[in-house]
């Protein structure tokens, strides 16, 4: 029998054991032996895998079928693309970036502006991707609990809060220790490669016991679906989603990029180009494996619970439940755990990061608020542990308030197109010298309105926290203001539309504004150090910028 004592036991075991992890790989980069290796960075890389790929890609599979591929076939198509991300860690190595908020004010004259609208836009944009993470672990805490028939409860607060809280203190653990100058935690990556090892053997083993376990096989399973007609559909390629598949594949590639914690994970943390070479191959094997199990755990959801009410999210631990597998069930919380942890530990350190660097501390200068004293380094660990208890509110708070509404897969998606907003500005300013700080900012401007018109207002309408008039009738009742057929175009899901439109006008603003205005020194200067990067090297080794 699962109590609820002995699931948070069970619990605070594990995530104790992720930070002895994280404290051995900083004892050894305290001693000057680096843990990461190459496989240990290509491992690290699949904290992509969060709890939407443990949980919310079965349930996806239950009604798109094989679309659940496509947020996996941006990222490997993306990493692909070697040599773009090399110059982007040389870039951040020449220059000393530690933040993707960074990175782009630094090739844009080290605005401070562009800093600051950075980082409010991805805070913004990655609050609904951790609202997923607090949705999917209360989610498999109320089946373990629902199963047992017991509860958990401390002061009356509900499951969500309480995760969250918990969060926040391992986050603040794991990354506010104390600080590094070029923001690398050695330990906060290990640890990550360890829970990605945990994850896919947790999920690799629920597969198998439910497609051999509950039923005869790969074969089996698929024939008894092929023999229902609602079911049968999931396993054939429908062409009239074409543009939903781009539309994914192109999200997912940029957020294998631009979500902060991926920028993190990817370059700031990289310690040797020639460990992405392992990571090419290495994290695309890890996803092709993590996903071989989906559709068939999705299949016998669905021929399980036939007639019956059921939430395709939590077949992975509805299914082992059902037979009574409760130790594989606790493992398969463990995966989920662990696929929601290291998302939210290297997303709200990476957020934290840019949130003191570029924001409070710019203010603190200005306003003359540090005083006399010189060591700032207490304050600095003090405002990072309030901006992740701060981000973490935000998740639950977006959670309350609109989680309710979507699936998993609908909650990460508005984040993917959210950072995606980063795209014009990034690969424009690698490759492109006449981007400039204005083109930047209104590229930012336009995009980042488009996406919290079209799909972050629409999703709290959807939960009835403000009215929908503007996505029905239109704005002011003026139709091609609707949010979500915006200027007339409609035919689209949600999601294609916000991002058709959005990188649209990003991209648009962006070109015509660097077209019309003019860099000054400092810009031209850093547009020629980062698009010329891979020369400049050559001829600056071993010197720092």
């Amino acid at each position: 029998m699962l109590s609820g004592w002995f699931i948070a036991l069970l619990a605070t075991a594990y995530l104790g054991l992720l930070f002895a992890v994280a404290r051995f790989g900083d004892a050894r980069a305290d001693a000057g032996k680096s843990i990461i290796s190459a496989n240990v960075y290509a491992l690290s890389v699949a904290v992509y895998c969060t709890s939407w790929t443990f949980y919310g890609s079965v349930g996806r599979a239950t009604s798109g079928g094989l679309s659940f591929l496509t947020i996996y076939i941006g990222p490997t198509l993306m990493l692909l693309c070697v040599g773009v991300i090399i110059k982007m860690i040389r870039i951040s190595k020449a220059q000393r970036i530690t933040s993707i908020a960074d990175f782009i004010a630094s090739r844009y004259g080290k605005s401070q502006l562009l800093a600051g609208m950075v980082t409010v836009i991805a805070v913004i944009g990655v609050v609904p991707y951790i609202a997923l993470q607090l949705k999917a672990m209360a989610a498999s805490v109320d089946v373990l609990l629902e199963h047992s028939g017991g509860s958990f409860q401390v002061l009356g607060l509900d499951s969500t809060f309480l995760i969250a809280v918990v969060l926040a203190l391992f986050s603040i653990l794991f990354g506010t220790r104390h600080l590094d100058a070029t923001e690398r935690h050695e330990g906060m990556v290990a640890a990550v490669a360890f829970e990605s090892v945990v994850k896919i053997v947790a999920f690799m083993a629920v597969g198998i016991f439910v497609t051999y376990g509950m039923f005869g096989g790969l074969s089996d399973l698929f024939q008894k679906a092929a023999a229902s007609a609602d079911f049968g559909r999931l396993l054939q390629l429908d062409s009239s989603r074409a543009g939903t598949w781009t539309s994914l594949i192109i999200l997912s590639g940029l957020a294998i990029i631009f979500l902060p914690r991926q920028f993190q994970i990817i370059v700031v943390e990289n310690v040797d180009e020639s460990h992405l070479k392992r990571a090419v191959w290495l994290f695309p094997l890890y996803l092709l494996l993590i996903n071989i199990f989906v559709l068939p755990l999705a299949l016998g959801g669905l021929l399980h619970t036939q007639g019956q009410p059921f939430n395709a999210d939590t077949f992975v631990l509805t299914l082992p439940l059902a037979r009574g597998a409760e130790a594989l069930a606790l493992l398969v919380f463990i995966g989920g755990l662990s696929a929601a942890t290291g998302m939210v530990i290297v997303e709200t350190i990476a957020l934290s990061t840019m949130v003191c660097n570029d924001l409070v501390m710019p203010w603190l200068l200005r306003s003359s608020h540090l005083g006399e004293s010189r060591d700032l380094s207490r304050l600095l660990i003090g405002i990072r542990r309030a901006a992740i208890a701060l981000i973490l509110l935000l998740g639950y708070i977006y959670f309350r308030a609109a989680g309710e509404a979507y699936a998993l897969v609908g909650i990460g998606l508005i984040s993917f197109a959210a950072v995606a907003q980063f795209a014009p500005a990034m690969f424009g300013g690698m490759y492109w010298k006449q981007g400039t700080r204005a083109g930047a900012i209104a590229g930012l401007l336009g995009g980042f309105s488009i996406w919290v018109y079209t799909l972050l207002l629409p999703s709290f309408a959807r939960s009835g926290w403000i009215g929908n008039g503007f996505v029905e009738q239109g704005l002011f009742g003026i139709t091609w203001l609707k949010a979500q057929a915006l200027f007339g175009l409609s035919g689209l899901d949600e999601i294609s539309h916000s991002l058709w439109w959005s990188l649209l006008i990003n991209l648009g603003l962006y070109i015509i504004v660097s077209l019309n205005s003019r860099p000054d020194a400092v810009e031209a200067g850093q547009a020629e150090r980062f698009v010329d990067i891979f020369r400049h090297s050559a001829q600056e080794t071993g010197t720092r910028i």
